[in-house]
């Protein structure tokens, strides 16, 4: 679904993906969109979900949310793809659960991506900005010009390597048969448990929420075969398409007006 006037307003739960829907790749959430976020939250339970770790929700979300402790109790957070989950007590926010890789599984990702590389030639760019292969705790993600990349750069290297992460994610998956390698982001690929996607993270939100998929609603930015929202339409969820940020924004005023 990608018009607005057809969402119902009658949902319990909005869940929303992190990156490119709420705030643009690994920015900071805008004055704009807290305010309105704000504003849904007296309303509507609200759940987020994204590849990032906890601390980078923390930065990027709950600094820029200004909004009254109470309110926080509507909000709920899947990081790194729902392999953890935190929810606000009153005071803090809390870690659920921690769906943690053994040491065991993390030195087979960074065996499987050094193979990976070898196998296409791939030479990393000379400048790079942070982690390449990034241990999450949950989860290991390979972000090709480093995890602290300004978002320019990733748009233009995803333009100018229009098929390397898939690509990898294929090698990838062919070494990590019993793990799930996906293409993330303009730069990324992050590897979890097999099975864990986002049909996996609206499964354990229906889990962990108690509340049906019939009434949630979610809202993502790539919803394409090879996007990291397009396993949510393996479930019942409603999706609604967004192309950015502002696009969000419009969509949340609709489900706040009278």
């Amino acid at each position: 679904m990608n018009t607005i006037e057809m969402v119902p307003k009658d949902k319990k739960l909005i869940v929303f993906d992190l990156d490119g829907t709420l705030t643009k790749s690994k920015f900071d959430l805008d004055e704009e969109m807290a305010e309105l976020l704000k504003k849904l939250l007296e309303n509507k339970m609200v759940a987020v979900i994204g590849g990032a770790k906890f601390e980078t929700f923390e930065h990027q979300l709950l600094s820029k949310l200004q909004t009254p402790s109470e309110l926080l109790n509507n909000l709920f957070l899947f990081p790194t793809t729902a392999t953890t989950f935190y929810k606000y007590n009153g005071s803090r926010w809390k870690e659920v659960y921690r769906d943690e890789l053994s040491n065991k599984e993390k030195n087979q990702v960074f065996s499987a991506f050094e193979k990976t590389f070898k196998e296409l030639n791939y030479e990393h760019p000379e400048k790079t900005y942070g982690e390449l292969v990034e241990d999450r705790g949950t989860q290991i993600t390979f972000s090709a010009l480093g995890n602290e990349a300004p978002l320019e750069l990733k748009e233009k290297w995803n333009k100018e390597n229009p098929d390397i992460q898939s690509r990898m994610e294929k090698i990838l998956q062919k070494h990590l048969p019993d793990m799930e390698a996906k293409v993330a982001g303009l730069t990324s690929i992050d590897v979890t448990r097999k099975g864990v996607d986002k049909a996996y993270g609206i499964r354990q939100i229906e889990k962990y929420l108690d509340i049906p998929i019939e009434d949630m609603l979610f809202v993502g930015n790539d919803f394409s075969p090879e996007g990291n929202d397009e396993a949510t339409l393996q479930t019942r969820v409603l999706c609604f398409e967004v192309k950015g940020v502002e696009e969000t924004k419009n969509l949340i005023r609709y489900l706040i007006s009278e």
